[in-house]
């Protein structure tokens, strides 16, 4: 997937599935999850879109599309996935497109204000826990200004590297996560994973074992930080 491509890869995903199901009703974590998957998968958007439509022909023949509205990605993804393999394969032996006309997708301006913006909430959060776990407020201070960091690279004279930008950014995610996974309190975890098996029960039989595996990291990655608050601080989720 060329990854600067597609900055708005999941908005564009989310209002596809809007107009197919005809009602502009909120995504749901676990759907986000999915479509997490996609991205970290390398499913190009074209992809997605195509299989969405696949997915929404096949409902609409059978007997549970008679009246009743698709409700999740989840029933999406094998033919996602099969439109991304044939994808990959229509590419195989094609020439790399050279010269292309190559737009930034964000100003430096908005780029500064994006990682101000979420250094802020991270120091926020941190002092919200710092008297229940102070082990936890002090990572995330760093992290915080692990990202102050990375917006320094932005007053470099050179062009910004997005791609090595996003590798930083996307590392920090990932401490963030490993940080509430392991100091979230039991009943939290409890709670969030009874959660992610309710809505998860009806479409393990369509999926395989690694796609399950994959959404229910995704998933309880992101309840994790809505229920500390911690934005994304990937250039995926600039907005």
């Amino acid at each position: 997937m060329e990854t600067f491509n597609y900055f708005n890869y999941f908005t564009e995903i989310e209002e596809y599935f809007w107009k197919k199901r005809g009602a502009h009703l909120l995504v749901s974590p676990l759907d986000w999850a999915i479509m997490e998957t996609w991205q970290k998968a390398g499913v190009p958007l074209e992809a997605a879109l195509k299989g969405i439509d696949r997915a929404f022909e096949s409902y609409q023949r059978s007997r549970r599309g008679a009246g009743k509205p698709l409700k999740s990605l989840a029933y999406c993804t094998d033919a996602v996935l099969e439109a991304a393999q044939e994808a990959v394969e229509a590419a195989a032996g094609s020439a790399p497109k050279n010269g292309r006309d190559v737009q930034e997708p964000f100003s430096l301006d908005d780029l500064r204000a994006y990682f101000s913006k979420n250094a802020r909430r991270l120091v926020e959060t941190a002092e919200g826990v710092r008297g229940t776990d102070p082990g936890l407020a002090s990572r995330l201070v760093e992290v915080s200004q692990s990202l102050n960091a990375c917006a320094l690279l932005l007053d470099s004279p050179a062009r910004a590297d997005l791609e090595d930008l996003e590798r930083r950014l996307t590392m920090l995610d990932d401490k963030i996560s490993a940080l509430l996974t392991s100091h979230a309190p039991d009943d939290l975890l409890l709670r969030i994973r009874r959660e992610m098996d309710s809505q998860l029960a009806s479409y393990r039989r369509k999926m395989k074992t690694e796609q399950i595996a994959l959404v229910e990291k995704q998933y309880l990655q992101k309840r994790l930080l809505q229920e500390f608050r911690i934005p994304r601080l990937s250039l995926f989720y600039f907005s």
